[in-house]
């Protein structure tokens, strides 16, 4: 049984080795194309690709050279490395950006094994388009349904997600604060060149 799921914890573990020996802790046996597949799947490849040596660079005990984003993708990708039927994902995409977050979970949908996926996240938009979602309150489940039904039915998901909307504008307001800010004082600045 253990065979057929792959694991990706929120808390990302990874050795001391080369990337190719990381992901291979999915699977021993698995062929350079495979580890290339699960880290285009992960959103790691471009990171990977970057590094010097590429699968041979050398990651220190617990990723320590890793951003917390990048050491989560590996960890995805060791869990995509098996091709499980399987896939839990734990909370491991809460280091990634919004965008990276959206490509991940599309990737995963678009994948050729379509493993039947759990995602457990505290971001609603990672959820959002989830054949089925349970939400939880103080470690009970409250309810289960669609994005739709749950928006119409459940306070409690209603609130989570108004929340991560809420946040998700604030964050886009202050960006757009500080881009406007920054081309205000990029026009001074030539303004009095």
């Amino acid at each position: 049984l253990r065979s057929h799921i792959g694991v990706a914890p929120q808390k990302a573990v990874l050795f001391k080795g080369t990337v190719a020996e990381n992901l291979r802790w999915g699977d021993e046996n698995a062929s350079e194309q495979t580890l290339e597949e699960a880290l285009e799947i992960s959103q790691a490849k471009e990171f990977v690709d970057s590094k010097p040596g590429k699968l041979e660079f050398m990651i220190e005990q617990n990723g320590r050279n890793l951003s917390g984003g990048q050491r989560q993708r590996m960890t995805i990708a060791r869990a995509l490395v098996r091709k499980p039927d399987i896939l839990i994902l734990d909370d491991s995409a809460s280091a990634l950006d919004f965008a990276t977050d959206a490509a991940l979970r599309d990737a995963i949908k678009n994948m050729k094994e379509n493993p039947t996926v759990f995602l457990v996240s505290q971001r609603a938009a990672s959820v959002r388009y989830a054949d089925r979602i349970v939400v939880l309150e103080e470690g009970k489940a409250v309810a289960v349904g669609t994005h739709e039904e749950l928006m119409q039915n459940c306070s409690a998901y209603q609130e989570i997600y108004y929340q991560a909307t809420v946040d998700t504008l604030w964050g886009n307001w202050i960006a757009l604060i500080f881009v406007v800010s920054l081309s205000q004082i990029t026009l001074l600045y030539k303004h009095h060149l």
